[in-house]
C-alpha cells in the first residue's frame, strides 16, 4: 500500500479510492434505495401483477389508427409553434438574468442572490403547474401553454447560462477594465463572445424540451397535441392515441437531429 502511495505521489496521479470506502457507498446508496422503496410502499408482487395488464394495453395500442394522422397535423404544428414562441421568450428574458445572476459579471451580492432565488423558484415549479395556473388566469388555448413554456425555459437557459458565463476566460474582462472600459462595453466585447455558442446550444436544447413538454400542456387546457391525448385516453381510442404517439415521436426525433446537427457545428 505504501509503495503504491509513493507511486501515486511522484507521478502526481490521485490514490485510488480504498475498497472499504467503495463498498460503505455501496452500501448507502443500496439503503437508500430501500428505505425509499418501503416509504413509498413499492412492492414487486404488485409489479408483476401488473405486468399482464401493460401487455393487455400494448395490444390495443398495435396497430395505429393511421387514418387519424389527417386529424393532428394542426394540433402538432401549434404544438412545435407554442414551443419555438415560448422558447424564444424564455431565452430573451434569460440573457439578461443570467448576467446578472452571475458573479463574475455582477459583483454584489444584494443582486446576484436574489436574482438566483427567482430563478430557482421558477424552476421548482413544474410546466404542468404554471400552465394550469395560466389556464385559470388566460383561459383555456396556447396562449397558457406559451407562457408556461416560457418561464420553464427561462428557469433552464438562464441556470445553464451564467453557469457557463462564470466559468469564461477573466482575461478580457481585466484587460478592458485597465484601459477604463465601462460596464456595457465590458459585457458586450468580453463577455458574450465567449459565451453566444453556448447560449444558443442552450437555447437549442430548451427548445427540445419544449416540444415534448407542450405536448402535454393539453391535458390542462393549455393547448397542443396534449388535448387529444387526453380525449383519445378518455374514450378508450387507443389506436388514436397510438397515432398521437407516433406522430410526436416522429417529430421529436426530427426537431432533435436538427438541434444536435445545429449545436454540432456551434461547438
Amino acid at each position: 500500500m505504501k509503495t503504491a502511495e509513493l507511486k501515486n505521489q511522484t507521478t502526481g496521479m490521485p490514490a485510488p479510492p480504498k475498497k472499504t470506502k467503495q463498498q460503505f457507498t455501496v452500501l448507502l446508496v443500496l439503503l437508500l434505495v430501500l428505505a425509499s422503496g418501503w416509504q413509498t410502499g413499492f412492492s414487486f408482487e404488485e409489479l408483476m401483477s401488473g405486468l399482464p395488464n401493460m401487455w393487455d394495453l400494448i395490444v390495443q395500442l398495435i396497430p395505429p389508427n393511421w387514418s387519424y394522422f389527417s386529424q393532428i397535423t394542426v394540433p402538432i404544428l401549434e404544438t412545435i409553434r407554442m414551443a419555438v414562441v415560448g422558447t424564444t421568450i424564455g431565452g430573451l428574458l434569460a440573457a439578461p438574468l443570467s448576467m446578472l445572476a452571475a458573479r463574475n459579471v455582477i459583483h454584489t451580492s444584494w443582486v446576484t442572490i436574489p436574482c438566483r432565488f427567482i430563478l430557482n423558484l421558477i424552476r421548482t415549479l413544474p410546466e404542468l403547474l404554471l400552465a394550469a395556473i395560466f389556464v385559470a388566469i388566460f383561459g383555456i388555448g396556447p396562449i397558457p401553454g406559451i407562457f408556461a413554456l416560457a418561464l420553464f425555459s427561462l428557469g433552464i437557459i438562464s441556470k445553464l447560462f451564467y453557469e457557463s458565463i462564470e466559468s469564461i476566460d477573466p482575461g478580457p474582462m481585466e484587460a478592458m477594465t485597465a484601459v477604463g472600459a465601462n460596464k456595457i462595453k465590458w459585457i458586450v466585447f468580453g463577455v458574450l463572445p465567449q459565451v453566444t455558442s453556448s447560449f444558443v446550444s442552450f437555447f437549442l436544447y430548451a427548445f427540445e424540451i419544449n416540444v415534448r413538454a407542450a405536448a402535454v400542456l393539453g391535458l390542462v387546457g393549455a393547448g397542443g397535441i396534449g388535448l387529444y391525448y387526453e380525449q383519445t385516453l378518455g374514450f378508450f381510442e387507443y389506436d388514436k392515441t397510438a397515432s398521437l404517439i407516433v406522430y410526436t415521436l416522429a417529430v421529436v426525433l426530427i426537431i432533435d437531429y436538427v438541434s444536435t446537427v445545429a449545436r454540432e457545428k456551434l461547438t
